[in-house]
């Protein structure tokens, strides 16, 4: 019999993101849940840092 592994990697989230972007738009899920850093767009690079420092799980990126 052959044996299960569970393994990581990066989400296929292309796949599910019109989906997901509409659930939001029809307030059927709350995104805030998952976004703990909000910014303003012109601090991308600072998100993507606060991300890579752990100290963020996702930023959420407003105009």
């Amino acid at each position: 019999m052959a044996q299960r592994v569970a393994s990581g990697g990066p989400a296929p989230v292309r796949r599910f993101l019109p989906e997901l972007i509409q659930l939001i738009w029809d307030r059927k899920i709350d995104p805030g849940k998952v976004f703990d850093l909000t910014l303003p767009l012109d601090q991308a690079a600072e998100g993507y840092k606060a991300m890579d420092e752990r100290r963020a799980i996702k930023t959420l990126l407003k105009p």
